[in-house]
């Protein structure tokens, strides 16, 4: 199915033979009634719509954003503390980093306290894109609840609900 931006939506289908009496019906069971499932979707759609915008109007990826959103959350920073909050590895942020400054998204310098540190911040270019982008994601996003098929989805609402579920997961592990 092709939605009205463009996106284009799998929809998968499971033949599920839960009970003896059902192997000859063949129950067909649609992923998408699955939460797990449909926030996998919501995910996934969303990021390939967020890498649609920020690539025409600011030339970066959805990735490189989030690398720069992160790191404007928590600068200056370090190699190890952005590779932390981004929950990927060390050598992954080592990686990104010199196309980053080549880019004049951000800026590096050594920290005097410890010759083994590399402090990381945002250029003022960066600052502007992750305020700017920021902006025109959560707008881009919000304009779907105008949709008469959201009607009764409270955006502030599912934000607030989907924080509770995200810090539940973080704290409890996964599926505590």
């Amino acid at each position: 199915m092709t939605t009205a931006s463009g996106l284009t939506r799998l929809r998968c289908t499971v033949n599920v033979n839960l009970l003896t009496t059902e192997v000859s019906t063949g129950l067909l069971l649609n992923m998408s009634d699955k939460i797990t499932f449909t926030l996998h979707e919501v995910v996934a759609a969303l990021d390939e719509a967020a890498d649609s915008l920020l690539i025409d109007k600011y030339g970066v990826t959805g990735s490189q954003f989030v690398f720069l959103a992160v790191c404007a959350d928590v600068e200056p920073t370090d190699v190890t503390s952005l590779a932390r909050c981004l929950g990927v590895s060390k050598a992954a942020v080592s990686k990104r980093v010199p196309s980053m400054v080549a880019g004049g998204w951000i800026v590096t310098r050594d920290d005097p306290a410890n010759a083994r540190r590399v402090v990381i911040e945002l250029s003022d270019t960066a600052r502007e894109l992750v305020e700017t982008g920021g902006r025109d994601l959560d707008r881009a996003f919000t304009s779907l609840f105008d949709d008469p098929r959201a009607a009764g989805i409270d955006p502030h609402q599912l934000n607030r609900q989907l924080g509770v579920l995200t810090e539940l997961l973080l704290e409890k592990g996964p599926f505590a």
